[in-house]
């Protein structure tokens, strides 16, 4: 048993903004009120701290199987943990691609050891190849929580509208990479004055725009759902908000990088710069940050996407993807709530509620009898970020060296601290 007392407790689902004392028994929420008294609870005085329903990432790299020189599962649950993210679903663009129950089986057995709730998604198409769709029903069946080419597209159109079908029958989300590979066709950065500047061949925003549109035109017409991955463009957020306002079935998600940083970075030529999609203009950024306001843009999730040292060491054969697992809540805190474009209580929304609901997972709020995930901290200590000291097995972090406001001092998962400081 444990008690929180004197939290500054804030809870979408039930309208909470204030503070409180949180009981947690047999790892689940037992009250949430006002001065309860607990005898024999191990007590911890949160005065000064924030406490979230836990945070829920459905997008994480962490390159188990098959290539855990760059993260495994048990160290990408540390960094989350670290963090203040409670659960993740790891994407399947492993070696070998999670496209079968054999690999399903390998990431439940070993998730079994990690500091917090791991859940796989499977691939759409067997081996990420884009040709035949996986036995959705028995991915699910074996655990998979949704399924997603992520990393690569899907590109045939009429293959995508045959999953999306399919997907949907099984109730199993679909979640699109949206990129035309022959538009990008190996650009590095975002096509624009940088990648003129720096005679960098460039990946044209189009390459995004083009397949949101794609997805959306088929979850229309097929009256099926799509979620969008790592939403960049001010194009691709139009054309959302446009879908939702006309009723489609489509959400989606950004990452921290897409409303925090611009495109005038990579003139460094440093590869912890370099993800996919790139970082864009600043209207782009300005675009991100209304639509997230304006609940477009249904939930943040990282896209924490590890590499070695020596692989991001040359900027231009260097592997795109970064990683944020242990920033992610401080970037929001900072670029989001800071500057006041969103209360706490939309962070709540974003983080802990949306993802869950999208992924027709439980939790995200502190009624009692939820399981008692919990991220406590403190909203307005400032910290640098210092990628040698992360829990990660990786350090291309595009915030390093960076003072972010906002610093996790506990992780609560199932009632046990995972994480503290």
């Amino acid at each position: 048993m444990m008690l929180l007392k004197n939290a500054h407790v804030v809870d979408y689902i039930s309208d909470t903004d204030s503070k409180l004392d949180i009981l947690i028994k047999n790892g689940r929420i037992a009250a949430v009120s006002d001065k309860i008294m607990a005898l024999g609870a191990e007590e911890i005085d949160c005065r000064g701290l924030v406490a979230f329903p836990g945070i829920f990432d459905m997008h994480v790299h962490a390159r188990d199987p098959g290539q855990t020189d760059k993260e495994d599962l048990l160290s990408c649950a540390k960094a989350a943990a670290a963090g203040g993210v409670t659960g993740f679903v790891c994407m399947p663009n492993t070696v070998p691609v999670i496209d079968n129950e054999k690999t399903l089986k390998y990431i439940n057995t070993k998730a079994k050891a990690a500091k917090v709730k791991v859940y796989p998604a499977c691939a759409i198409t067997e081996g990420q190849m884009g040709a035949v769709i996986c036995d959705f029903k028995l991915l699910k069946d074996s655990g998979a929580v949704a399924a997603t080419d992520d990393g690569k597209p899907v590109k045939s159109a009429r293959i995508m509208g045959e999953a999306m079908i399919k997907a949907s029958d099984e109730q199993l989300p679909l979640i699109s990479h949206c990129e035309d590979m022959d538009i990008a066709s190996g650009g590095l950065i975002n096509a624009g004055l940088v990648s003129i500047e720096l005679d960098i061949y460039g990946s044209h925003r189009s390459s995004e725009n083009i397949i949101t549109g794609r997805e959306i035109d088929l979850a229309r017409d097929l009256h099926v759902p799509v979620h969008i991955a790592h939403v960049s463009t001010a194009e691709s957020v139009a054309k959302i908000r446009a879908a939702k306002q006309a009723g489609i079935q489509v959400t989606c998600e950004t990452a921290p990088h897409y409303f925090a940083l611009t495109e005038d970075l990579l003139y460094a030529k440093d590869a912890d710069y370099r993800m996919n999609p790139p970082l864009r203009l600043g209207r782009d950024v300005d675009a991100i940050i209304e639509g997230i306001a304006d609940g477009t843009i249904d939930c943040i999730a990282t896209d924490h996407a590890p590499h070695t040292p020596a692989e991001k060491a040359d900027f231009h054969t260097a592997p795109n993807g970064v990683i944020g697992l242990e920033t992610s809540l401080a970037a929001c805190l900072t670029f989001l709530y800071h500057t006041e474009k969103v209360s706490l209580k939309d962070l709540v929304r974003l983080m802990c509620v949306n993802p869950r609901k999208i992924l027709g997972m439980k939790g995200g709020s502190f009624k009692p009898g939820e399981l008692a995930d919990i991220t406590l901290f403190e909203p307005n200590t400032e910290w640098e970020v210092t990628p040698k000291k992360f829990k990660s097995k990786a350090r291309n972090s595009c915030f390093k060296g960076m003072k972010l406001k906002g610093r996790v001092r506990y992780t609560i998962v199932d009632g046990d601290i995972v994480y503290e400081i």
